[in-house]
């Protein structure tokens, strides 16, 4: 069986994080999903439970089990039976670093996959902060400042 890992905060399930995960349901077999807790957060977002909850909603129907991000580097720099990990650009240099941990744990490096950023009608990267500002809707669309989420 091939596993996929993927991490992040996914607060408010945009398209960017669909194309995440997407890709990620896509590289393989199984999918482990790092989602970050609470006490991780470097932003505002959603309670863990709640952005748990969005997660298993999208993610019905596929192997996956959700697993709580307690370190920046997560369960993929010592999980020994992972095989890819899908990250955004980024990201990236996350996974340069679990892959270091790895190697120096004496695991196989992961194969690396990094998803372009998917960007909004205003040219600029859709992201839950943007969504909370109300500047964009989860699809991208730029908002008047009236409109609602």
């Amino acid at each position: 069986m091939r596993k996929v890992a993927v991490g992040g905060t996914f607060d408010r399930i945009h398209r960017g994080h669909r194309t995440l995960l997407e890709r990620a349901i896509q590289a393989g077999d199984h999918l482990v999903v790092g989602l970050t807790c609470d006490e991780m957060l470097s932003k505002p977002a959603r309670p863990y439970h709640l952005r748990k909850a969005s997660l298993e909603e999208f993610l019905e129907g596929t192997s996956h089990q959700i697993v709580p991000l307690r370190d920046p580097l997560g369960p993929a720099a010592t999980m020994e039976d992972l095989h890819v990990l899908v990250v955004s650009e980024q990201t990236l240099p996350n996974a340069v670093k679990i892959n270091e941990k790895r190697e120096q744990a004496g695991l196989s490096p992961l194969e690396v996959i990094a998803v372009p950023m998917v960007l909004a009608d205003d040219g600029r990267p859709i992201s839950s902060t943007r969504i909370r500002k109300r500047e964009i809707d989860p699809e991208g669309r730029v908002l008047d400042r009236g409109e609602e989420v």
